[in-house]
């Protein structure tokens, strides 16, 4: 029987990583990895993934196999920081994502689009807050469109503040868990940002690659949200930690909601096994490491 070839894009960042570990786990998957190392990182390698290093605007050149899917992660995936990095969002997301749906619609593969629950931020208002929430809504309707205009196989996903190990930890584009973490670990004071009760569906890295797997397998031509309908507001969080805290001034982009949309997933048999507080208790019995 011939392997079922598989590519990912950004393969070598947390998400990816993680999804290809565990499609490589697979002895029947062939899997690939195409990342530009913008966030993604060769710690992140795993075992029995082939890594091609390029830019996604370029895939048709890079990638020079007929994958049977395609997991399209590799995109620009910070909300504050995207309106100084406004070029890069459109390269990596608009002229990146644009290429690889072309790619897809050549060959006649099936790509899983991650998508973004900021669209369903504020009841729909925070789609345009942002240049990263704005560059991804408006790709979801690019995905859907090809499936209309040029008939490819679909399925669109939306990340629920994703976090488990892996994640970045340090720098500009840190995020949140792993922030708290490090500061933790060095007895510094946790920023959180006004006005505190920002509420998010934090969703384990094992869950959320459940459930890749699953959409992959059984979605066809829909959207679906992979989140944990567990909620916390920032604040919460960080006092989860139990350290200093200090509030900082409100921030443009920044949604106060976002509606977990996960009832499609869960119809596929999905549910998320893991929960943010238990995480939390396990960092802190291992001393923050």
């Amino acid at each position: 029987m011939s392997k079922k070839k598989i590519l990912v894009t950004g393969g070598a960042g947390f998400v990816g990583s993680h999804l290809c570990e565990r499609l490589a786990s697979n002895e029947n998957n062939e899997v690939y990895s195409l990342d530009n190392y913008f966030t993604g990182s060769e710690a992140n390698h795993v075992n029995n993934v082939q890594y091609v290093k390029g830019d996604t605007k370029d895939i048709s050149k890079l990638i020079t196999f007929v994958p049977d899917i395609v997991y399209h992660l590799g995109e620009y995936s910070r909300v504050e920081q995207s309106f100084d990095d406004i070029e890069k969002v459109w390269e990596f997301n608009k002229d990146g994502t644009f290429a690889v749906l072309e790619f897809v619609r050549e060959i006649g593969c099936k790509i899983l689009y991650a998508g973004s629950s900021t669209k369903f931020g504020d009841e729909g208002e925070n789609a345009n807050a942002s240049p990263y929430a704005w560059s991804k809504s408006s790709n979801t309707q690019l995905v859907k469109n090809y499936g209309v205009w040029y008939g490819i196989d679909y399925v669109i996903t939306y990340f629920y503040n994703v976090y488990g190990p892996r994640e970045i930890q340090t720098g500009k584009y840190a995020t949140l868990i792993a922030l708290f973490k490090e500061k933790m670990k060095n007895n510094e004071i946790l920023t959180v940002v006004s006005p505190g009760t920002q509420k998010r569906n934090f969703t384990h890295i094992d869950d959320t690659v459940d459930a890749l797997m699953l959409i992959g397998e059984k979605g066809q031509g829909d959207e679906y949200g992979i989140g944990n309908p567990q909620g916390y507001t920032i604040k919460e969080v960080a006092e989860m930690y139990g350290g200093k805290i200090e509030m900082l001034p409100e921030r443009k982009g920044n949604r106060l909601i976002a509606s977990v949309v996960s009832d499609k997933t869960r119809a596929l048999g999905w549910e998320p096994k893991r929960n943010l507080a238990d995480y939390i208790e396990q960092l802190k019995r291992s001393d923050w490491k």
